[in-house]
C-alpha cells in the first residue's frame, strides 16, 4: 500500500552513482533552460515573475515523491497560466494582494481535486476530453496566448482573455507603440525562430559535436535572456521606457496559507476543475509517450495524486497551478534524466537561483519573455491535424471547430466546456442509431458479409442482422424499429438472427427492448435467435428471464445458425 502512494520507494533503494550522475546533469540543464519559462508563465497569468520560480521548487519536489513518471518535469505551463489568468481576473484585479491570494486558492482547489480523483481512481474521466477537442483547445489557446504577448512586444498597455477583447484593446493602443521595445521583441523573435529551425544545422556545420549543438539550440531562450539582460543593463533600457522584470524578491518560497473565503472558493470551483482536467490530460499524454519509449509503466491514478500533491505544494509555497510541461519534460528526457531525482535536482537548482541570483534578472526585458512564450506556444497550433480531422470525420471536426471558435471568442472555459459537451452529444447521437446490416454467406466459406457490399448466399425465410454497437438506453428503441421494419417488409420471414459479435454491453433498457422484440415477433409467427454472444454479455443475460422466454436459440457462431435455419421454410 505504501509503495502505491509513494512510488519513490520502488526506485530509490536501487539508485546508483551512475543514475545520480545522469540525473544531476539533466537537473542542471533543466534549471538553466526553464527559469525564463517560469518567469514568463507567471507574468502570463498576471502574477509577479517570482511566483513562477516558487511554483518550480516545492511542487517539483512533491511530484518526485508521489509521481510515477521517471522523466515528467512539473511546473508552470502556458495553457494552465492562461486559464489561471482568465479565472483570476474574474475575482480580483491583477497586481493586487487579493489576486495573489486567489491564485493560492486556485492551486489549492486544483490540488484537492486531483488528489481526490486519484484516490477514488477517477482518472478515466479525462477520457471524456476527445483528442480533437483537446487539439482545438490547445491550438486556439496558443493563438490567444500569442496575441496576449503582442502587448508586451509592442510595449503598450492592453489586456484581454478573448480574441475580441485583445483585438479591440490592442487596436486602440497601436498608436502608442514603443519602438525600442518592438525592435527588441522582434529581434528576440527572429533569433528564437532561427535557432529553432536552423540552429542545430548551423552549429553542426561549424563542426560542433551533435550533443553540444543540440544543447545550444535548446538553450536559445537562455542565450536571448542573457544577451538582452546585458543590453538592457548596459544601455539603460528601463530608463528609456522598455519594461523590465524589475526587482525579484530573493529567498526561498515563503509559507503561504490560502484564504478560507467560501465565496472565493465557490467562484473558483469550476475553473479549478477545468484546470485540473486539462493539466492532467496534457501531463499524462506526455508521461505515457516517454514511458513507452523506455518500456516503463506509469499509473494514471497515481499521476493524479502526484499532480495533486504538486499543486498543494504550490498553494502553500506562494506558487500557482502547475502540471507536467511539454517543453521542460522533453528537455529533461533528452538531457538524460533516468529517475524523478532529476526533477528534485532541478528544483534545488531553481531554489538556489531564487535564493541568491535573482538580482541578475532585474534588467531582463519583459519583451524577451513575451518572445520566448510566443515561439514556444505556437508549436501547439496543429494545422495538419485540423485538416486531417476535417477529411476524416465532420462530426469530430465540428466539435474541434466549436472549441476553437468559442475559446477565441468567449474564453478558455466556455471553449473547452462546449467542446466536451458537443463531443458527448455527438457520441450519444452516433450510438443512438447503431449501424446494422443484413448479412449473407460468402459462397463456399463460413464467412458472412453485408448483402449490399458482396455477392452472398441468402434464403428468403431467414434474416441475419448484424448489430455493430453495444445496446443501451439511447439506442434500444432504434433497434426495435429496425427489426419491426425488417419483419414488416418481408412477410415470408420465419427466423431472425441477431448477430451480436460487436455487442459488448446490453443494459436494462436494451434488455426490455429485446423482450419486446421477442414477444412481438412471436405474435407475428417469427422466431428470434441470437448468435456470437460474448461471454460477459451472456453472463448477464443468464441473470434475467430473457433466455427462458426466447423463442429461438443462442448459436455459438453465425455459421452454426445458418446451417440450422437455412433449411426449407415451414408450409
Amino acid at each position: 500500500m505504501l509503495k502505491r502512494y509513494l512510488p519513490i520507494i520502488t526506485w530509490l533503494p536501487h539508485y546508483t552513482h551512475r543514475l545520480a550522475g545522469a540525473d544531476l546533469l539533466a537537473g542542471v540543464i533543466v534549471t538553466v533552460l526553464v527559469i525564463p519559462q517560469s518567469l514568463a508563465y507567471a507574468l502570463l497569468a498576471g502574477l509577479p515573475a517570482v511566483v513562477g520560480l516558487y511554483a518550480s521548487i516545492l511542487p517539483a519536489i512533491a511530484y518526485a515523491l508521489l509521481g510515477t513518471s521517471r522523466t515528467l518535469a512539473v511546473g508552470p505551463v502556458a495553457i494552465i497560466a492562461l486559464m489561471s489568468g482568465a479565472a483570476l481576473t474574474e475575482v480580483a484585479a491583477p497586481g493586487t494582494a487579493a489576486y495573489l491570494q486567489a491564485a493560492l486558492v486556485l492551486s489549492l482547489l486544483s490540488g484537492l481535486m486531483l488528489t481526490a480523483m486519484g484516490l477514488l481512481r477517477l482518472g478515466f474521466f479525462a477520457n471524456f476530453l476527445s483528442h480533437p477537442v483537446i487539439a482545438g483547445f490547445l491550438s486556439s489557446s496558443a493563438l490567444l496566448i500569442a496575441a496576449s504577448q503582442a502587448v508586451h512586444l509592442l510595449g503598450i498597455e492592453a489586456s484581454g482573455f478573448t480574441a475580441l477583447d485583445l483585438v479591440v484593446s490592442i487596436g486602440g493602443e497601436l498608436g502608442q507603440t514603443h519602438w525600442p521595445t518592438l525592435l527588441l521583441g522582434l529581434g528576440c523573435l527572429t533569433f528564437l525562430v532561427a535557432m529553432r529551425h536552423y540552429g542545430e544545422r548551423t552549429l553542426r556545420a561549424v563542426k560542433l559535436p551533435k550533443k553540444l549543438a543540440s544543447l545550444l539550440t535548446r538553450a536559445g531562450a537562455v542565450i536571448a535572456v542573457i544577451v538582452t539582460t546585458l543590453l538592457s543593463w548596459w544601455l539603460g533600457l528601463a530608463e528609456r521606457g522598455v519594461a523590465v522584470v524589475g526587482t525579484i524578491p530573493a529567498g526561498l518560497p515563503p509559507l503561504s496559507l490560502p484564504p478560507l473565503d467560501l465565496s472565493l472558493w465557490r467562484s473558483l470551483l469550476i475553473p479549478a476543475l477545468l484546470i485540473s482536467v486539462v493539466g492532467f490530460v496534457e501531463s499524462i499524454s506526455m508521461a505515457q509517450m516517454l514511458a513507452a519509449k523506455r518500456r516503463e509503466r506509469i499509473s494514471p491514478n497515481q499521476e493524479l495524486v502526484g499532480l495533486g500533491g504538486a499543486n498543494l505544494a504550490a498553494a502553500f509555497s506562494g506558487g500557482m497551478p502547475v502540471t507536467g510541461g511539454l517543453s521542460r519534460t522533453v528537455i529533461n528526457f533528452e538531457s538524460g534524466a533516468r529517475t524523478p531525482m532529476a526533477g528534485l535536482f532541478a528544483a534545488l537548482g531553481i531554489g538556489a537561483v531564487t535564493l541568491a541570483l535573482t538580482p541578475l534578472l532585474q534588467h531582463l526585458p519583459i519583451a524577451t519573455l513575451a518572445a520566448i512564450i510566443t515561439v514556444s506556444i505556437l508549436t501547439l497550433v496543429d494545422i495538419p491535424l485540423v485538416r486531417q480531422t476535417w477529411r476524416y470525420s465532420r462530426s469530430d471536426f465540428s466539435a474541434m471547430a466549436v472549441t476553437i471558435v468559442l475559446t477565441l471568442v468567449e474564453g478558455v472555459e466556455t471553449g473547452i466546456i462546449s467542446g466536451v459537451l458537443l463531443s458527448i452529444a455527438l457520441f450519444l447521437y452516433r450510438t443512438s442509431r447503431p449501424h446494422s446490416v443484413l448479412v449473407g454467406r460468402i459462397e463456399g466459406t463460413e464467412h458472412f458479409r453485408s448483402t449490399q457490399r458482396h455477392e452472398t448466399e441468402t434464403v428468403s425465410h431467414l434474416a441475419m442482422l448484424r448489430i455493430d454497437e453495444s445496446l443501451y438506453f439511447a439506442n434500444a428503441r432504434y433497434l426495435e424499429d429496425t427489426v419491426y421494419a425488417l419483419v414488416a417488409s418481408r412477410p415470408e420471414l420465419e427466423h431472425v438472427v441477431l448477430i451480436c459479435s460487436a455487442v459488448n454491453l446490453i443494459d436494462a433498457s436494451a434488455l426490455e427492448s429485446l423482450d419486446a422484440i421477442n414477444a412481438r415477433l412471436e405474435d407475428s409467427g417469427v422466431t428470434l435467435h441470437l448468435a456470437e454472444v460474448k461471454g460477459p454479455v451472456m453472463d448477464r443475460l443468464k441473470h434475467s428471464d430473457f433466455l427462458d422466454d426466447l423463442t429461438g436459440r443462442v448459436f455459438l457462431s453465425t455459421y452454426a445458425a445458418w446451417q440450422e435455419l437455412k433449411r426449407a421454410p415451414r408450409d
